[in-house]
């Protein structure tokens, strides 16, 4: 585990600021008459194409909300797309389904296809479908890693782990989500790690993974993430996580403060994806 506490100088793609970054929204990522209604007024994503885009990487970021709130059209989320893509990548914000409408898998199921229709259909834009990368804010980060680590999820749609390049999670939870411990009926604070938990699906080898995390976070939460990394170098042997503690951050600050050119956040992001996309043959 490489554990960082502030980036002291990070080497990315050279930021535009006034690139001219091309939106396309409302795109379904779902499609077939076994849909809901819900599904296909809700399951939508916008796709955030860079100026330069031949053969560019991709970014799925899923916003937060614990898994009840949210929403692509947050000017927050906007905000963060937004300034992302003018760093050189593809960003697609995708909605999924909420709790207590629906309950889990659900949203990570909607996670999952968003991730499929970007690996699908990213090089109808220009972009590469073997660089392609999942991140995500609190309860959208637990759904980044659900995908990029747990099989299941992918397999209907062709796909494995080894098709996402890296995964991102930021401040997000590595143990069952509490929103599921509640759909359960169980005590929202009850700490558990089944199925329903990132950190069981740890194994040697995985996606590169970079959890990012502020340090003023929710209690617990950056020892919760402290403990993924450590136990998958201890007991899976997985030397592909970095944890980076970013000063002065709080939980939310930590997602949304990634829309400032500045920030070391959304620098350590687009460093991380310009480097493991750059490994990719």
């Amino acid at each position: 585990m490489k554990r960082l506490l502030l980036l002291a100088a990070l080497s990315i793609a050279t930021l535009a600021s006034a690139a001219e970054i091309e939106v396309r929204p409302d795109i379904a990522y779902k499609s077939g008459d076994q849909l809901s209604a819900y599904e296909k007024e809700w399951c939508k994503l916008d796709l955030y194409m860079p100026e330069k885009r031949e053969g560019c990487a991709s970014l799925i970021w899923l916003y937060g909300g614990a898994l009840k709130n949210g929403s692509k059209d947050k000017a927050t989320t906007k905000a963060v797309a937004r300034s992302l893509a003018e760093g050189g990548i593809a960003v697609a914000v995708a909605n999924y389904r909420l709790s207590p409408k629906v309950t889990y898998p659900a949203y990570i199921e909607d996670a999952a296809a968003a991730f499929a229709w970007v690996h699908a259909h990213v090089g109808d834009y220009g972009g590469s479908a073997d660089r392609i990368f999942i991140s995500g804010h609190s309860a959208g980060a637990y759904l980044a890693s659900m995908v990029g680590l747990d099989e299941k999820y992918l397999a209907p749609h062709g796909l494995k782990p080894a098709n996402v390049a890296g995964i991102i999670p930021v401040a997000g939870q590595m143990m069952t989500h509490f929103t599921v411990r509640e759909e359960r009926g169980l005590d929202v604070d009850r700490i558990i790690a089944d199925d329903a938990a990132p950190i069981t699906h740890l194994q040697k080898v995985t996606p590169p993974i970079l959890l990012i995390l502020g340090d003023k976070d929710w209690p617990a939460r950056l020892e919760e993430n402290a403990y993924f990394a450590a136990a998958a170098l201890k007991v899976s042997k997985n030397t592909g996580i970095t944890l980076l503690e970013i000063p002065d951050r709080t939980h939310g600050g930590i997602g949304d403060k990634m829309a400032n050119a500045d920030d070391p956040g959304r620098k350590a992001v687009l460093e991380f994806i310009a480097k493991h996309a750059a490994a990719v043959k």
